[in-house]
């Protein structure tokens, strides 16, 4: 595990001296203790080796600079010691594995540091919202991600129709977004099968999940329980249990339903809506949004993975009548048979018109740099940057927070590049802008 303050990375080991965790004033304390008792016997018993070492150390004084030995002696002793320290707890703790020493160090770092920042609700699903997680869980443990449940395409949409359960897909992203990303239970839940079998396409942890799900009777405690097997940082909640499907109205008056069907009609979308038109959301979700600090709109597909949330009348209203912040990362990019044409004001309008209340956002969060050679591989798409059109958004009263969000990875040809949220970079711009409010509202 590679645990970090600020976002940047050090060695395991080195996490124990990672300020707040309460550790290194037992350090310095047992070093003190044992030093001074140390000298106290020699004293005690008029034991010649300690002059002996003296003088010794006196005559190397003389050939080498005295603080070249001092800090050299300082070094390897706490070195020596905390070594010493260490293993001597994990000998009585009996942890004789990576793996537990691991566990023991997250476990502390979460109790002593985490579990102090803000009450973050993030909102949405897809792979917007599991890429934000993974920077926000170096923030807070105070984490909970409210997924859509209106996924019907690939295993999430095989494994709906076949076995009745919620689609899992999301839901299996945020849980291992929130989990160590090096743990091989990590990479064990996201492996997905390539096989052509009957388990191509299928990642092994939608199917985890669905198995929960049938052993525990709903897909909350399937994903509490999951939760609890990769050591989450906060919690994942659906936003509500109801077999919830997408219907799309477009501009010409045709209906779609399906959330994968939606984007693949070439049609411009008039309204969202859901089958059932009443669905209950979570108790849980409603409390933490109730009890949150900073609530979080995305980032990811405006119509199939923000604005399903918000079309729970519940969810919206107690988003609306939250006194946290509210902040909503806007796309970079447009994205084809949803969003078409869009402009920031227009991606914020969407979610107002849809949620039905018009305080669901305080600021919006947009990407202020891309590269040009970045462009080509969306052009051809029909995908285009998203326009930051400041006169109309700042007529809806919204705050704009303009950062460089933006991560460059390679494909594995290694020559086309594709524009994604970097998951610090984002978590950063958010947890700042927030503390900024907090101040200045003090």
């Amino acid at each position: 595990m590679k645990i970090n303050k600020f976002f940047i990375h050090i060695p395991k080991d080195a996490g124990w001296l990672l300020p707040g965790l309460e550790v290194k004033r037992w350090f310095l304390l047992l070093i003190t203790g044992a030093v001074l008792a140390a000298v106290g016997f020699c004293i005690i018993y008029n034991l010649k080796p300690l002059y002996s070492l003296i003088r010794m150390v006196m005559r190397i004084t003389q050939m080498l600079p005295s603080e070249i030995i001092g800090w050299a002696l300082v070094f390897i002793g706490t070195i020596c010691f905390c070594t010493g320290w260490l293993k001597a707890n994990y000998s009585i703790l009996d942890i004789h594995t990576e793996r537990n020493r691991h566990a023991l160090l997250e476990d502390l770092y979460r109790r002593r540091k985490l579990n102090r920042g803000p009450k973050i609700v993030a909102i949405g699903g897809g792979t917007g919202l599991s890429t934000m997680l993974k920077g926000i869980k170096k923030i807070t443990n105070n984490i909970t991600a409210v997924v859509t449940v209106g996924d019907d395409g690939g295993s999430s949409g095989k494994l709906r129709e076949e076995l009745g359960v919620l689609p899992p897909g999301d839901i299996r992203s945020c849980i291992a977004a929130l989990a160590d990303d090096e743990d091989l239970v990590t990479k064990l839940f996201q492996y997905r099968f390539k096989e052509c079998t009957g388990l191509c396409g299928h990642s092994f942890g939608n199917l985890f999940l669905t198995a929960m799900c049938a052993i525990t009777g709903d897909m909350v405690r399937a994903v509490k329980e999951s939760s609890k097997v990769l050591s989450i940082r906060g919690r994942v909640l659906p936003s509500t249990l109801d077999d919830m499907r997408l219907i799309a109205e477009m501009d010409d008056g045709s209906i779609i339903k399906g959330e994968s069907n939606i984007p693949e009609s070439g049609k411009k979308i008039k309204r969202l809506f859901t089958e059932p038109d009443n669905c209950k959301p979570l108790e849980d979700v409603i409390t933490a949004i109730h009890e949150a600090e900073l609530i979080i709109l995305g980032p990811g597909s405006l119509y199939t993975s923000v604005v399903p949330n918000l079309l729970i009348n519940e969810i919206s209203k107690a988003v609306n009548d939250s006194k946290a912040k509210k902040i909503y990362v806007c796309n970079i990019m447009t994205q084809p048979g949803e969003t078409d044409g869009f402009k920031v004001s227009d991606h914020i309008k969407t979610l107002i018109n849809h949620a039905k209340y018009d305080k669901i956002i305080d600021a919006v969060l947009v990407n202020n740099d891309l590269p040009k050679n970045l462009l080509a591989p969306y052009k051809d798409a029909g995908s285009v940057p998203v326009i930051v059109d400041r006169e109309e958004i700042q007529k809806l009263g919204i705050e704009i927070v303009q950062k460089n969000l933006i991560e460059d990875k390679r494909f594995e040809d290694g020559h086309s590049s594709f524009v994604r949220h970097s998951p610090g970079r984002l978590a950063r711009t958010i947890y700042y802008w927030y503390r900024k409010k907090e101040k200045d509202k003090h």
